[in-house]
C-alpha cells in the first residue's frame, strides 16, 4: 500500500489504515518534500510563522472527527513546548480559542507515530522521501514510478526506481495556479510567490517598517500576511488587492460548531432557466433563510448565521446542481466560488483583529477591488502593479508584493509531473461537471474518460473538489476543507481494506437486513461494534472489539436464519456491517461532539 503525499489527507488515510487493519500490510506514505511531511504547505513550521493560526477554532482541528478534544488534549497535555516561544509556550487552548498552524506538524507526526505502535502484528509504517512520477496499473496492482527516493538505504543515489502497490492512494494536495500578470517578476527579489516558505517568510519579515507593501488577495492568505506585518509594528502603507474585495468575517470568541436543519432552498421550476434566473432565486432563498435562522435563533451572533445556512443546504444541492448545465455550472463556480467560500467559513479574531481594525482606520491599510493585470519591475528596486476595474485602471507602486497561492482547480492545467502523465494517459480525466478536479466514484476510486475504474487507486482531498461539490453540495474553501479529507480518510482507509483483507474475500453479496426486529437488532449491535473497533486508538482495545464483533455476527447469522432469511456467507456480512460503520463515522449531519455522543463513545459498547 503506498500513499502519495504526506500532508494531512496522506497522514490522516495512512493513520485509518494503520488504525483499521487486521491483517498484515505494509503502508508507506511518499512525500516528495520532506520539510512538508505531516503538515503540506498549511501547516509546515518553516513557512509558517508562529503568528498564522488556524482560522477556525482549535476545538475544530482534531484529525478524529470522533474524538473532537484530542488536538486541544494533545496541545496542552503532550506537546514539546521547549522550542515554542514565550506568546505560546504558556498558553492553555481552548475549543474556541486560537492555536499556531505550525505546531499541527508535530500533531499530526506523534498521531502518526502512535498509529504504527499500535498496529496490528505485521501492520507496518514506512516513510520515504521522493517524488511520484508516474503510475502503471495492470494485473491487479500498480507500479509506482518514483525520483529521488531515500528508503531502503540501499536504493541510494538511484534516480528513479519502481515499486510495486496493491494500492495506492493520492493525497497530492493543492496545485499550483501560473500567475501571467507576474510572470516578468517571478524572480525578482520584491515579490513574493510563496508567502507559505522558509524564504517568503524572511522576505516578508525582513522589509523594512515603513516600506509599501501590496498583497493580492484578500482573504485567509492575504489577512496572514497583512497581520504579520501588523503586529510587528508595520508602519508603511499595506494595500490588499482583489477582484472581490471580501474580506473575513470574525467568529464570537465562544464559537461552537453547530448544525442546523433548515427547510431545503425553495429553487425548482418546471426546468433550467439559465443562470441569471437560479441566481436571483438563490439570492430571494437565501435571504429568506437567513433573516428565519436570526428570528429563530435570536441569540445566535449575526456573523455566523451565514455559515449555519450554507451547511444547511448542503444536502440539497445535489439534486439542484443536476439541474445545470455543466457550461453553466463551471461560469456559476468560478464567479460565486470566492463569495460561497467567505459565507461559508470565518476566521478566529486573533487572525482578524490586527487588520479590520487597521480597515476600519481607512489609513495604513488599503482595500482595492479589482483584478491585478500586470507586474512589473521599475528599474529601482520596485514594483508596479497595474489594476483594473471597477472604476479607471490605476497603478500602484510597492517595494515588496506578496502573491498568495492561486490555486489552480483545473487538472489538465496543473504542473504536477504525476497529473500529467495520469491525465495524458487516460488514467485520470478532469472532473466533466465542474472542471475542478478530477473524476472519482462514490468510493474515491479514480476514475478513466469512460467513467470505469482506473485500477486499484484512489483519491484523497483537492482533487475531489469537483465530485464533492456535485455529490455532497460541499462547496467553498476546499483547499483546507478538513470535514471532507477527514472524512476521505476514513471512507478511503475502510474501503481499501474491504478490498484487500482476506476476512472480506469474496463477493460483497447483498445483505437484506429484515423487518425482523431482533435481525435489526443484531445488525445495529454488529455494526456499533465495528464503529468501536475502528475508532479505537489501543490496538489491545480494537482487538476485544474484534473479538465481540464476530461473536455479534454468529449472532447476526442466527437471527437471520430464524427469521426465514439464507444464511448470509461471512465475508458478506463482515462488508455490510463494516460498510455501515464507515457510514456512521463519516456522518456529516452532525457536530463531531455530536457524532462522538451519537456514536456511544463516550461509553462502554453494547453488553455482550
Amino acid at each position: 500500500m503506498i500513499v502519495v503525499g504526506a500532508g494531512l489527507g496522506g497522514t490522516a488515510t495512512a493513520v485509518r489504515l494503520l488504525q483499521f487493519a487486521r491483517e498484515p500490510l505494509q503502508v508507506v506514505v511518499i512525500e516528495r518534500r520532506p520539510d512538508h511531511r505531516s503538515a503540506g504547505v498549511a501547516y509546515h513550521p518553516n513557512g509558517n510563522h508562529w503568528h498564522h493560526v488556524f482560522n477556525i477554532q482549535a476545538g475544530r482541528m482534531s484529525m478524529f472527527r470522533e474524538d473532537v478534544d484530542d488536538f486541544v488534549s494533545w496541545a496542552n497535555d503532550e506537546a514539546d513546548r521547549s522550542g515554542w516561544p514565550e506568546q505560546w509556550s504558556g498558553f492553555t487552548f481552548t475549543e474556541s480559542g486560537p492555536a499556531p498552524r505550525r505546531i499541527y506538524a508535530d500533531y499530526l507526526a506523534a498521531r502518526l507515530a502512535e498509529a504504527a505502535r499500535e498496529a496490528a502484528d505485521g501492520v507496518t509504517l514506512v516513510e520515504a522521501d521522493g517524488e511520484v512520477v508516474d503510475l502503471q496499473t495492470g494485473g491487479g496492482r500498480v507500479e509506482v514510478v518514483v525520483e529521488n527516493r531515500t528508503v531502503p538505504p540501499s536504493d541510494a543515489g538511484r534516480r528513479r526506481v519502481t515499486l510495486q502497490a496493491d494500492h495506492v492512494v493520492l493525497a497530492t494536495g493543492l496545485e499550483e495556479r501560473d500567475l501571467p500578470f507576474a510572470a516578468d517578476v517571478a524572480d525578482h527579489p520584491s515579490f513574493v510567490r510563496h508567502p507559505y516558505s522558509e524564504a517568503g517568510i524572511e522576505r516578508i519579515l525582513g522589509i523594512r517598517q515603513d516600506a509599501e507593501v501590496a498583497i493580492v488577495g484578500t482573504l485567509l492568505s492575504a489577512y496572514d500576511s497583512a497581520s504579520v506585518l501588523l503586529r510587528r509594528g508595520h508602519t508603511g502603507r499595506i494595500h490588499m488587492i482583489s477582484r472581490s474585495g471580501m474580506t473575513l468575517r470574525t467568529y464570537p470568541s465562544d464559537h461552537r460548531h453547530h448544525v442546523l436543519s433548515l427547510p431545503a432552498p425553495r429553487l425548482h421550476s418546471d426546468g433550467y432557466e439559465g443562470r441569471d434566473d437560479l441566481v436571483r432565486k438563490c439570492r430571494d432563498e437565501w435571504e429568506r433563510a437567513c433573516a428565519a435562522v436570526a428570528e429563530q435563533h435570536p441569540g445566535m451572533a449575526p456573523a455566523v448565521v451565514t455559515e449555519r445556512v450554507a451547511k444547511s443546504w448542503e444536502p440539497h444541492l445535489p439534486e439542484i446542481l443536476a439541474r445545470v448545465p455543466s457550461s453553466d455550472l463551471c461560469a456559476l463556480l468560478d464567479s460565486y466560488g470566492g463569495l460561497v467560500a467567505t459565507l461559508r467559513v470565518g476566521a478566529v479574531a486573533y487572525i482578524t483583529e490586527f487588520v479590520d481594525a487597521a480597515l476600519k482606520d481607512g489609513g495604513q491599510l488599503v482595500l482595492t477591488t479589482g483584478k491585478v493585470d500586470a507586474i512589473a519591475g521599475t528599474g529601482t528596486g520596485t514594483l508596479w502593479l497595474t489594476v483594473s476595474g471597477p472604476g479607471p485602471a490605476r497603478t500602484i507602486e510597492a517595494d515588496l508584493v506578496i502573491s498568495n497561492f492561486g490555486r489552480e482547480t483545473d487538472y489538465e492545467r496543473v504542473g504536477s509531473a504525476l497529473w500529467t502523465n495520469l491525465l495524458r494517459k487516460k488514467t485520470a480525466a478532469r472532473h466533466r461537471r465542474t472542471g475542478r478536479g478530477v473524476e472519482v466514484d462514490d468510493g474515491g476510486f479514480l476514475l478513466g474518460p469512460s467513467g470505469a475504474r482506473s485500477g486499484p487507486i484512489t483519491v484523497i482531498g483537492c482533487p475531489r473538489e469537483g465530485d464533492e461539490i456535485v455529490r455532497h453540495g460541499r462547496m467553498g474553501a476546499f483547499t483546507f476543507n478538513l470535514a471532507a479529507i477527514k472524512n476521505h480518510s476514513v471512507g478511503v482507509a475502510a474501503t481499501v481494506l474491504r478490498e484487500l483483507e482476506s476476512c472480506y474475500a469474496g463477493p460483497a453479496g447483498d445483505v437484506a437486513v429484515s423487518n425482523d426486529q431482533e435481525v435489526r437488532e443484531a445488525f445495529a449491535r454488529s455494526v456499533q461494534l465495528d464503529v468501536h473497533r475502528m475508532a479505537a486508538r489501543r490496538r489491545a482495545v480494537r482487538e476485544a472489539m474484534a473479538a465481540r464483533l464476530e461473536e455479534s455476527l454468529e449472532a447476526l447469522r442466527d437471527a437471520m436464519t430464524r427469521g426465514g432469511a439464507a444464511p448470509a456467507p461471512d465475508h458478506s456480512l463482515r462488508f455490510a456491517v463494516n460498510g455501515a460503520a464507515t457510514t456512521r463515522l463519516n456522518d456529516l449531519s452532525v457536530t463531531p461532539r455530536d457524532l462522538r455522543s451519537l456514536l456511544g463513545l463516550d461509553s462502554p459498547p453494547v453488553p455482550r
